[in-house]
């Protein structure tokens, strides 16, 4: 048995989420349905993250154990051939120790949000990005930011359906950056809760507005409760960027 670390990239609009469902096509399905044409094997492949339904991901790690005898720069070609014409790619294939497992030795994850802030429709970009008309200040974004930066209950900022034993997470970053009328939203912690980052950012873009304060911010994390979010920002311009791992006391980044 071998098991192989995957790098994928894939465009999340014609998916129910990377999670297996029964109620539409996967990524996770459509790459397992790929590993059973090469080999003949049914596996689960394992994710760094699990994304929602149109949400992107340019780095996703993954692990899966295959029996059959194959070496990975054969995986990575047979993989893609049969993932064909779907919008997902293996982009990296090595072979991985016996214990490595994608999910669980993630040491940190990051995603960005791109928001493109103009009233001119979006063309190439749409469902890659959100598209607010309303201008928004990135600089009071970014400082209201700081304030969910750390350790904190992020019950208001969590989905009612989250599986995640607990509400309270460590957010090591969140910045807002305007270049030109794009404005980008990168977050990493080592663990997130279902929609967190895309409700933050739905509250953040209510601060670049002018319609909440960094105070009113503060308030609805303070309340730890989901009835006080602003709303949560469509998954378009959500991407998962990237996964660390610590390996043999170094970091490594997908």
């Amino acid at each position: 048995m071998s098991r192989f670390r995957l790098t994928i990239e894939y465009d999340g609009r014609p998916f129910v989420g990377w999670q297996r469902q029964l109620n539409g096509s996967s990524i996770q399905a459509a790459i397992e349905a790929a590993v059973f044409a090469i080999s003949g094997e049914r596996t689960t492949v394992y994710a760094a993250g699990r994304t929602d339904a149109g949400v992107h991901a340019a780095a996703m790690v993954a692990h899966v154990d295959i029996a059959k005898p194959i070496a990975a720069s054969r995986l990575i070609g047979g993989l893609n051939a049969y993932l064909r014409p779907a919008p997902i790619s293996i982009i990296g294939c090595e072979d991985a120790a016996d214990d490595f497992h994608a999910r669980f030795d993630c040491t940190a994850r990051y995603y960005r949000y791109i928001i493109v802030n103009r009233h001119a429709p979006l063309t190439y970009e749409r469902g890659l990005a959100w598209q607010v008309r309303a201008p928004l200040d990135a600089e009071a974004m970014h400082e209201a930011a700081q304030l969910l930066v750390g350790r904190h209950d992020f019950t208001t900022f969590r989905s009612a359906h989250c599986q995640s034993s607990s509400p309270v997470k460590t957010l090591t970053s969140l910045d807002a950056q305007r270049q030109g009328d794009h404005i980008y939203l990168r977050s990493a912690a080592r663990s997130f809760l279902h929609h967190q980052v895309r409700s933050m950012v739905g509250c953040l873009k209510l601060v670049g507005e002018g319609r909440w304060t960094a105070s009113q911010l503060a308030a609805a994390l303070e309340a730890r409760d989901r009835n006080a979010l602003g709303f949560n920002a469509p998954p378009d311009g959500l991407t998962f960027m990237a996964a660390t791992y610590k390996v043999s006391g170094n970091l490594t980044t997908s």
